[in-house]
């Protein structure tokens, strides 16, 4: 078998896209169809249930079970607020009697005079849910949520970190293959997603986050910056939901690698629109992308044929998206046209990959993506 096709990266500087926005459960949906919303438009909106304090009162006030219900100062669907008294034993004579004041603010759910604990409700949990895309309201799920569409540059990147943001372009680096640093960093780019080149270095992420900066995209990051940024070694199964402060997006792999020509040119082409970003990423089931979009009007640039794939050749340069290998990149060294035993004991087809460092693993093809030049 002389060649294979293997899935790839989606670019395109054209396409139809639709951005689903969903509350987790239900609530108010605050646009209508035929809404015109920009990226930061709250959309819909509802109350998480606060946490659950479960307090064993008997044992705090050393009474019986049964004796709890008599000695609450406040009735079930009271709120109280942290540090005010909620129940207070008779003591002796009047005296020596025990308060116990509440640990949190809250409402008192429940009180059982069989176990004697007391259930104490945190405050509800706002939960907006915002637009993420400039475009226009195409459907409304009453109570639940919105569809938006619109006409978009699509970038997806290999790996990322941090949620959903969006910004103004703006870049750190004149060309494709520079390292960026904290040097790279300027304070007006606070809000803005930023672009780089090749490798994002740990103290440029830093420095990033510390500018307010939205978003960094490069070509390339070191897993040891990586780590270090993050305090902890992440591993790769699933990202977005870090507190960084900041979404993080590399769109090659892991190492010192150039962010590709293609990619770096689209984002140069809209250098000053607004784009949305997503870093969270999911390798092993059921794969997910960290993503750029940067909505367009009538007459931006007309659409193509969106490159997101290709024919496996030998000597082609690929790299891998699933673990042990995740990130590395190599050239297509052999193409076996046999179905390979894994390491799971499953039959796959497979590929040879002669990494960058010289080392030739086999993984199977389902594994790879190529590398546009």
């Amino acid at each position: 078998m002389a060649h294979a096709y293997t899935p790839g990266l989606k670019v395109t500087n054209r396409m139809p896209h639709s951005a689903v926005r969903m509350l987790p459960i239900k609530g108010e949906v605050m646009v209508s169809v035929g809404d015109t919303v920009n990226a930061n438009k709250i959309v819909a909106a509802t109350y998480m249930p606060g946490d659950v304090y479960p307090l064993n009162m008997a044992n705090l006030l050393a009474v019986p079970p049964k004796d709890v219900m008599g000695l609450m100062l406040h009735k079930e669907g009271e709120k109280v607020e942290e540090g005010q008294p909620i129940a207070e034993t008779a003591g002796i004579f009047g005296k020596f009697k025990k308060k116990y004041n509440s640990p949190y603010a809250g409402t008192i759910e429940t009180v059982s005079d069989v176990t004697g604990q007391v259930i104490l409700r945190g405050p509800d949990i706002p939960v907006e849910v915002k637009a993420y895309v400039t475009g226009t309201v195409t459907a409304v799920n009453p109570e639940i949520g919105c569809t938006i569409e619109a006409d978009v540059a699509f970038i997806q990147g290999i790996f990322g970190i941090g949620g959903e943001t969006c910004g103004p372009i703006k870049f750190a680096v004149k060309n494709y293959d520079e390292t960026v640093t904290a040097s790279n960093i300027s304070a007006d780019m606070k809000g803005c997603v930023v672009i780089g080149g090749a490798r994002l270095t740990d103290k440029a992420i830093e420095a990033a986050r510390k500018a307010g900066v939205a978003a960094l995209i490069g070509g390339g990051m070191d897993d040891q910056d990586l780590k270090e940024f993050l305090g902890y070694d992440l591993g790769v199964a699933i990202t977005g939901s870090e507190k960084k402060g900041i979404t993080v997006i590399v769109t090659e792999g892991f190492g010192d690698i150039a962010m590709a020509t293609r990619t770096f040119d689209l984002l140069k082409r809209f250098e000053g629109h607004e784009a949305s970003v997503n870093g969270a990423t999911q390798i092993r089931a059921g794969v997910m992308r960290p993503e750029i979009i940067i909505p367009l009007e009538a007459g931006d640039c007309e659409e193509e044929q969106e490159h997101a794939g290709g024919y496996l050749e030998i000597g082609l340069p690929l790299r891998i998206i699933r673990d042990p290998y995740f990130g590395m990149l190599g050239t297509v060294s052999d193409l076996p046209p046999d179905p390979h035993v894994l390491g799971s004991g499953s039959k796959a087809r497979v590929l040879e990959v002669k990494l960058s460092s010289g080392e030739s693993v086999i993984v199977p093809r389902a594994n790879v993506e190529l590398i546009e030049a």
